[in-house]
């Protein structure tokens, strides 16, 4: 397998390109659509471009062309491989937002052979990005795939979930789909990636940037994004010594913020923050840090963590910072 080098560069701060992030919108139009009539418009336009489109050529590192079927043609198209058992194997999930639940498609070349983030993690990805439109060719309304952006070499990590510089909802929904891959450092200071999880976003524009745009994508576009996952970075957003993928309790890869009312099988102490955010994850007025830290100071390994007898070896066990011990 070819090996993709370039100088890797840790910051952790999050660095926003227009492309996926919401801080370069356009003029927004108002008043929006309704959410579930657009979803209505971007499902029937995001499959028939699943039924239109081809993939050209996967080069060894799974580097993606897409073209549309030409007249005639006998390309093998997109929409072919739902649910194959081998790749390309193209899947959906279902994500819920304002209240409307999006079928998303998502096109795997390669899972990865690392870890998958949560949908609140750092990842270090390369990217080609194309929003769908119909325009008129020849008074004939056709259905296209524009290039907006593409980052080859990526230099910094993208946080999924980051309130001050938030990246596009079909982010977070799809990236935990993936794996991350293997990495040598090499001797002139350059990274080299190998094995990591590749494949293609297919994003309704409800959960892209919706009616503002950004930058040169109109309103209401759907997106597609090649992605390669090459790294992930675990955060601990609280700061509580736990991190965030170690509080995601039902383990299903995603934690979120729900609307009042409504039950979290992330939330401890049901007081609407979920634990990746609530600093006293029982709500029993002692912090989580304290109760994760030893008498020598230092924070106990999460797999260590006891119960309140002082239990460290029952894995049925229910750790302290999680139950009233008193």
């Amino acid at each position: 397998m070819n090996k993709f080098k370039y100088y890797f560069i840790l910051l952790i701060t999050t660095v926003t390109l227009f492309s996926c992030s919401k801080d370069d919108p356009a003029a927004p139009i108002t008043p929006p659509r309704e959410y579930a009539v657009q979803y209505a418009t971007d499902l029937n336009d995001i499959e028939e471009y699943l039924k239109t489109y081809y993939i050209e050529d996967l080069s060894a590192d799974v580097d993606t062309k897409i073209l549309k079927i030409p007249a005639g043609g006998s390309q093998t198209p997109i929409y072919s491989y739902l649910n194959s058992t081998a790749f390309p194997k193209l899947l959906s999930k279902e994500a819920v937002y304002n209240s409307v639940t999006y079928k998303v498609y998502y096109l795997i070349l390669r899972e990865g052979v690392g870890m998958s983030p949560s949908n609140t993690d750092g990842i270090f990805t390369a990217y080609k990005g194309e929003y769908l439109a119909r325009k008129k060719v020849a008074e004939v309304e056709t259905l296209t795939a524009t290039f907006f952006e593409e980052s080859k070499t990526p230099q910094n990590f993208f946080y999924l979930y980051n309130p001050t510089a938030p990246l596009i909802t079909g982010w977070a929904e799809l990236f935990p789909e993936f794996k991350s891959g293997d990495f040598t450092s090499n001797p002139d200071g350059t990274v080299s990636y190998t094995d990591f999880g590749a494949g293609v976003f297919f994003i309704p524009s409800g959960l892209g940037y919706y009616n503002s745009g950004s930058a040169t994508i109109p309103a209401y576009a759907p997106l597609v994004f090649s992605i390669k996952l090459y790294a992930i970075n675990r955060v601990d957003s609280d700061g509580d010594g736990i991190l965030n993928y170690l509080e995601d309790l039902n383990g299903d890869g995603y934690m979120r913020l729900l609307p009042t009312g409504t039950l979290n099988p992330d939330d401890t102490d049901g007081d609407g923050i979920p634990n990746f955010l609530d600093s006293d994850d029982d709500g029993d007025g002692v912090s989580t840090r304290k109760e994760i830290t030893a008498a020598n100071g230092t924070i106990i390994p999460f797999a260590d963590i006891p119960a309140c007898d002082g239990n460290t070896t029952n894995p049925e066990r229910v750790k302290r910072h999680l139950v009233k011990c008193n």
